[in-house]
């Protein structure tokens, strides 16, 4: 059987690097991406040169809960990642941009980047808006390392004249370590993993670099002096399937050696489409109804339109709530006939919210339309409806 050539596409810094190309002059700055609309940048004249001058919010005098997206790398050289809070990140870099995110860019860009590169290798699994799988089998032989190099920078090269962006892509066997290799040479990089680099190039990663490997499995292999991967590779296996469980252990075990059998899959049908939003204070059902039902009303209207231009339709319309307590509630209502419009979507939410506790403080709120069939193949969409603007928690 052919040994398989497996890219894995990751671009650098996705969502900070669009915002580089709409303000450049942020360029080799530390920019943290994840502000609110309060945090847009402000343009003004300069009165004596008459050119348009910006004005940026920083992290200094960042207040609230938000958590940071991404960052660029001059941002990490700082200690600054995504998913940290954005207040500990103010105390590491406090004159670090903030920026408001804009995922009507990202989406953007996420298309053109992937269109540049179905021109030239066909075969690619989407696996979100800043990175894609390709098997690049039928373009290119295995063996051949100057010609699958060559392949991979004319991607690269495409991608660049497509965007303006970087990207960094992995090639090894399999999917696995194509995604860790991709991790390797960032940003701007192209690393292939072939034979003998398993060892020299794998193994002395930590244990956490393969994707399946989460903070507790982590915790718990370096509790029993499992630091790197391939600590992991001479660990016992029967051992790994007794602490970690038969399915788990044996994964684990197979990964460390860098086995990987799964396909490229080229299509694959959503279960969901979901919006939500952590608020920077707890609001309360009660005295902030208002801003709550404005919330609720552009979540819902988020998620209709997310379904009208991927073009589903869904039955199970659910919501999700977290308070201030970090408790997690979530209630789920479905329907006779599925539906992307959001009057219906946001009828049927107001009425799971109706059934859940609301006496304290919420955290987070969100709307997800699940039991999703194509539009084109369902049986009836209901027509938009006029008004999605009445007040909710009444």
């Amino acid at each position: 059987m052919a040994r398989r050539v497996i890219a894995h596409l990751d671009m650098d810094a996705f969502y900070a690097s669009v915002e580089l190309l709409r303000y450049p002059e942020l360029r080799g700055k530390p920019v943290v991406i994840g502000g609110g609309r309060r945090h847009q940048p402000h343009e003004y004249i300069d009165p004596v040169t008459q050119a348009v001058v910006r004005s940026f919010a920083t992290l200094r005098h960042y207040a609230g809960r938000g958590v940071i997206t991404t960052a660029t790398y001059e941002a990490r050289a700082l200690g600054v990642h995504s998913a940290m809070g954005m207040m500990k990140a103010a105390a590491l870099a406090p004159d670090a941009v903030l920026l408001p995110v804009d995922f009507g860019a990202y989406r953007h860009y996420s298309r053109l980047f992937k269109q540049a590169v179905r021109a030239l290798a066909p075969c690619i699994e989407d696996r979100g808006i800043d990175e894609i799988y390709i098997d690049l089998g039928d373009a290119v032989a295995a063996e051949r390392n100057e010609e699958v190099r060559a392949l991979a920078q004319s991607i690269k090269d495409a991608v660049r004249s497509a965007t303006g962006l970087t990207c960094s892509i992995g090639i090894a066997e399999n999917k696995l370590l194509a995604k860790i290799a991709s991790d390797l040479d960032k940003p701007n990089g192209l690393t292939l993993i072939g034979d003998g680099d398993l060892a020299r190039r794998i193994w002395p990663l930590p244990a956490r670099r393969i994707n399946g490997i989460g903070p507790k499995s982590a915790a718990r292999l370096e509790g029993f002096g499992i630091r790197s991967i391939g600590d992991l590779a001479r660990a016992d296996p029967l051992f790994l399937m007794t602490t970690f469980g038969r399915a788990q252990g044996r994964w684990m075990h197979e990964a460390a050696h860098g086995r990987d059998d799964r396909p490229v899959v080229t299509h694959s049908e959503p279960v969901s489409i979901s919006r939500e939003t952590t608020f920077d204070r707890d609001l309360s059902a009660r005295r902030d109804r208002a801003e709550l039902s404005a919330i609720f009303t552009e979540l819902c209207t988020g998620v209709s339109d997310d379904l009208r231009r991927k073009g589903y339709v869904g039955r199970t319309i659910g919501v999700k709530l977290r308070f201030d307590d970090f408790a997690t509630v979530t209630r789920d209502r479905t329907l006779g006939e599925a539906t992307q419009d959001a009057a219906v979507i946001r009828r049927a939410a107001g009425e799971c919210l109706k059934r859940a506790p609301l006496e304290r403080r919420i955290r987070l709120l969100g709307v997800r339309v699940g039991g999703l069939v194509r539009a084109d193949a369902a049986r009836s969409v209901h027509e938009p409806a006029p008004d999605v603007t009445r007040s909710l928690f009444e």
